[in-house]
């Protein structure tokens, strides 16, 4: 129930888990680190899923699915994959009663395993690209873990391409960091930066990482998906070569992307309140709630009514009727509220007389009354107009905390109060960018693609001249 939800202005933190476990989205596992997703989170998952599958089948893409256990000596291949990733690795070294002769890796990402695949796959430039995707989970043995946000196990996707030219990864590398845009402001409702990461902050064996950051409303970024132009690097290291056009070899060029379950986590704190969850109606599970209010003696009146209702929505809606008869009205309005059902129908009595239903937004708690008849032509309409309203809010509120300086001082009281994005000149030295990270815990959280005007613009930190306008914040 509502009661049991901190509110976001005493402790954004525990607001955030008080909605995962009371909505049952998810549960702490006995394994430290991990989580069970419980069915209500676990259908937002699919809905997601099949969201981003449908977008991912549209740019050509197939999917396909590679071993859970991955040679060490294949994440040893490519260096600096291996540095980026030891510290999280879990390794298997007995199986079966039995040291094994090589450790066996579980997989904290594919690149290895499938690179060792497509070099048995790719002898021609007939062979490329090699649009493959695959659902999965993967582990990395995170020290501080936050239910959905950062957890040890996590469910993905991940997408690993093959192409014959560099010009052609960089353009799968964009196109596929476009798909996430499309994905979270379409579908999610949540309005999203996209750019480049700096040298620090790309992915392990990445040439360049591109991503989407989110602001949530305690004004932090949360990083919503990357896509990674690996050049050459992963062919190099697994002798992934391929017979050109005028018959020279050369190695493939690749990249990689993904997004995971910290999607939910995104959603939760993109849009919900101190009642529980928001959820976009595109995403929702359920989009209309049906409550019959009835006393004992129009229990079958109302709930015939409401089938009807029910029926005459279930084509176009994904509609639930609620036909318990334990818990109050009061109760399930609370209940509903809480899970993050778009809409709320009522259906009493009275309401039969007149021939019409109470439809209630969750998003602005607005009351509607419809004639039955209407009901399947104006609920989808509400529901678009809902999806609206939250990606408004949103970038509203993302607007207003967004800030632009080259005063140092003036960013680090800006990061304390109120917090948000910060836009700054940074002069492209390494140093600067980690001075920033150690003083202040922000990191540069992408530097944006679209045309910049540096003219006369300091870097933040040293004074010099600025060579980019970056976006700073503190991030989850």
């Amino acid at each position: 129930m509502a009661e049991k939800i901190t509110p976001r202005a005493t402790d954004y933190s525990q607001w955030y888990i008080d909605i995962v476990i009371n909505a049952k989205l998810a549960d702490y596992a006995p394994v430290k680190g991990c989580m069970v997703i419980r069915p209500r989170g676990y259908a937002l998952w699919e809905r997601i899923q099949q969201g981003l599958d449908g977008l991912f089948k549209e740019t050509g893409h197939v999917n396909a699915y590679f071993p859970l256990l991955i040679p060490e000596s294949f994440i040893k291949k490519e260096a600096e994959h291996v540095e980026g990733f030891s510290p999280e690795l879990a390794v298997v070294t007995h199986a079966g009663g039995e040291k094994l002769e090589e450790p066996l890796v579980v997989r904290p990402t594919s690149e290895t395993i499938i690179w060792a695949m497509y070099k048995k796959w790719i002898q021609s430039y007939r062979d490329l690209p090699l649009l493959i995707n695959q659902w999965c989970n993967v582990l990395r043995w995170e020290k501080r873990t936050r239910l959905f946000l950062r957890t040890a196990e996590f469910l993905w996707q991940e997408g690993h391409t093959a192409h014959a030219t560099a010009a052609e990864a960089e353009e799968e590398t964009l196109r596929m960091m476009g798909v996430y845009k499309t994905f979270a402001e379409q579908y999610m409702a949540v309005p999203v930066l996209h750019g480049v990461k700096t040298d620090s902050e790309k992915f392990a064996g990445a040439v360049r990482t591109y991503c989407i950051e989110a602001m949530m409303q305690d004004r932090k970024s949360l990083q919503a998906g990357t896509s990674h132009n690996l050049g050459q690097n992963f062919a190099k290291a697994f002798d992934v070569t391929y017979q050109t056009n005028d018959k020279k070899l050369d190695y493939v060029w690749a990249t990689s992307w993904g997004a995971s379950t910290r999607l939910i986590g995104a959603l939760i704190m993109a849009h919900s309140d101190d009642k529980g969850l928001v959820l976009p109606p595109r995403l929702a599970p359920t989009q209309v709630v049906i409550v019959p209010i009835f006393k004992n003696e129009t229990r079958e009146a109302v709930l015939k009514f409401a089938r009807g209702l029910r029926d005459a929505l279930a084509p176009s809606l994904r509609v639930v009727l609620d036909e318990d008869d334990q818990a109050t009205p009061g109760w399930k309005f609370s209940e509903y509220e809480l899970q993050g059902i778009p809409i709320r129908v009522e259906v009493g009595p009275r309401d039969m007389e007149k021939g019409q239903v109470v439809a209630v937004r969750r998003d602005t708690g607005e009351k509607v009354f419809l004639p039955v008849a209407e009901a399947p032509q104006r609920l989808p309409s509400m529901l678009e107009a809902i999806q609206k309203s939250l990606f408004d809010r949103a970038l509203k509120f993302r607007k207003e905390n967004t800030f632009r300086t080259n005063d140092y001082a003036q960013f680090t009281k800006l990061l304390d109060e109120p917090g948000g994005f910060i836009e700054a000149g940074w002069c492209g030295d390494a140093a600067c960018e980690a001075r920033v990270k150690e003083e202040t815990k922000a990191t540069i959280r992408l530097i944006p693609l679209e045309p910049q005007d540096t003219e006369g613009a300091p870097c933040m930190v040293c004074g010099k001249k600025a060579s980019v306008i970056a976006v700073f914040g503190r991030a989850y």
